[in-house]
């Protein structure tokens, strides 16, 4: 793994834990609430990188050395849902509670692994002509800083979600909507020849709506 990419990786698992103490201090949070997160995390690189090597036509049983070989590619969708699942499934005994909890360290966590493209070099999509463009080494063509965009309205959908106080579920939901929105609206000024994830961003949004409405309506039956 490239240091530039580990780098990344600890800004966003830096974030997870400072979100989780300075939260813990106003209100309470289910037990390890970190270690369920880093191991559902865990859980989602894993089969976020299976499912890529599958879609390349690798047989991991055939090179399991490949598995760890993150910058090889990982599949964010695949990712994404075993992360929630492995979360859901450790926090099952007050699932909904548990998730709320979990939902804006998540937010800002996934903020510092945008953030963290800094130090990755990576933090430049679409050309742009706008004041704050910046320039790749070597050229004189402005690009959006896409990543920083991304880092910026994560964190601000975090302090959004941590602002809720309804029933239980909806900030999950609006905390799984605000994720999506927010790559869902900078996909398009990302530097990527094929935007086909799109679809899955856009479902997230969507699940995540569903998920306020009919929390917020099983409160008031």
């Amino acid at each position: 793994m490239e240091f530039g990419l580990l780098g990344a990786a600890l800004v966003g698992v830096g974030a997870t834990w400072v979100a989780i103490r300075l939260i813990g201090t106003t209100r309470p949070l289910p037990a390890d609430l970190f270690d369920r997160m880093l191991g559902a995390g865990l859980v989602g690189l894993v089969t976020g990188r299976l499912a890529a090597m599958i879609s390349q036509g690798v047989n991991p049983l055939s090179v399991p050395g490949d598995v760890i070989v993150v910058r090889g590619g990982v599949d964010t969708v695949w990712a994404s849902v075993a992360s929630v699942a492995a979360l859901a499934w450790s926090l099952r005994r007050d699932l909904w509670r548990g998730l709320d909890a979990a939902a804006p360290p998540a937010l800002f966590g996934l903020a510092g692994w945008h953030a963290g493209c800094l130090l990755r070099s990576d933090c430049l999509g679409a050309a742009t002509d706008l004041p704050w463009a910046a320039t790749l080494p070597g050229s004189t063509v402005g690009r959006h800083p896409t990543e920083l965009y991304a880092a910026a309205l994560l964190t601000a959908s975090a302090f959004g979600v941590l602002r809720i106080r309804r029933n239980p579920g909806v900030a999950a939901g609006a905390a799984l909507a605000g994720a999506g929105l927010v790559r869902l609206v900078t996909e398009p000024i990302r530097p990527s020849l094929a935007h086909s994830v799109a679809i899955w961003y856009l479902a997230a949004t969507v699940v995540g709506g569903a998920v306020v409405l009919w929390r917020a309506r099983v409160g008031s039956e």
